[in-house]
């Protein structure tokens, strides 16, 4: 019996000491090969209108095309979004050239419109900029407050840098997103300005590069006498013919010429509520760094889309596979 033990715990011994054998206890299992649990993405907000102006709000994933550098993306998410709370980053021109004519005063009241089409879960902030920035007031819900703060904004002085103060307040939105910066949805910086810039170290291009990177649409009201209205005959500045126009597309937004107080009503009512219409539509970032042209359409020709027109690998978030679409 003992022999027979012996043996045993011999030939036990044995195998424990064969090639392989210490792969077998757990503690000393290979790792389990593992795969990445989520992935880059990016989410682009768009707006949806038929040929007569008005929102579509009725479209489904499939009915949209993403096209990243002329290649088709398939679309990981997407959500249908309306009546949601909104956020305005408010910029008021108070260089000198607003203090022609009635400029600075219907500045204020565009501003007052966009206040007055808040509902009590949106929030906006006031800032004013010459060749620099000044943030009035943050980003608040009290409709009064912002009103009010528009009594401590300087009188029209100086130079203008508009494109710098653009993309300032592009990245200071986007800095009052959840998650570290990551942007909530129905954000946008609106500007109320004459279009002169004199000073600015940025182009129209490269502020238009920053806020599509980060998916802020940029929203303008220029702001004019009738006389220079090319509606009415006028002749515009050049940046409102051509540079800024091109700088609120590529972002996703839209430039609307105010030459009487009825014209920045309208504008303000749109801006809000195209901000509360929106599709958003995530697909997986590209593996390539830096700037990624992007276009997205409708498959009913009838339709326009409007989204910005690339974004910035270095400015992307993280779907989880919870988030995923199954």
């Amino acid at each position: 019996m003992t022999a027979s033990l012996l043996l045993t715990a011999a030939v036990a011994l044995s195998l424990l000491a064969a090639p392989g054998a210490s792969e077998r206890p757990v503690v000393q299992d290979p790792p389990v090969k593992t795969f990445r649990s989520s992935v880059d993405v990016v989410s682009v907000s768009a707006v949806v209108r038929d040929r007569k102006g008005r929102f579509v709000g009725n479209l489904e994933r499939k009915d949209f095309i993403v096209a990243e550098a002329g290649k088709l993306r398939p679309i990981l998410d997407f959500q249908s979004q309306s009546d949601g709370p909104i956020k305005l980053a408010v910029l008021v021109d108070i260089s000198g050239s607003m203090r022609v004519g009635s400029k600075a005063v219907d500045a204020q009241q565009a501003a007052r419109h966009l206040f007055s089409a808040l509902r009590p879960r949106d929030e906006a902030a006031v800032f004013s900029f010459d060749t620099g920035l000044d943030r009035v007031t943050p980003f608040t819900s009290d409709v009064a407050l912002l009103g009010a703060s528009l009594g401590r904004v300087q009188a029209p002085f100086g130079q203008t840098s508009l494109y710098d103060a653009v993309a300032q307040v592009a990245r200071a939105v986007a800095a009052e997103g959840p998650g570290g910066g990551r942007m909530p949805q129905r954000s946008a910086v609106v500007v109320l300005t004459d279009g002169i810039d004199t000073r600015s170290r940025l182009t129209s291009q490269q502020v238009a590069t920053i806020s599509s990177s980060i998916d802020i649409p940029v929203y303008i009201v220029a702001l004019m006498s009738s006389i220079d209205d090319p509606r009415e005959g006028g002749t515009a500045q050049e940046e409102i013919a051509g540079a800024l126009p091109t700088l609120a597309r590529w972002t996703g937004g839209e430039m609307f010429l105010a030459s009487a107080p009825a014209h920045a009503s309208v504008a303000a009512r749109q801006i809000v509520d195209e901000l509360r219409h929106q599709y958003v539509i995530a697909f997986e970032a590209s593996k390539l760094d830096g700037w990624r042209s992007l276009e997205v359409r409708a498959r009913d020709s009838g339709l326009t889309v409007r989204a910005r027109t690339g974004y910035s690998s270095r400015n992307i978030g993280v779907m989880s596979e919870a988030q995923k679409p199954r």
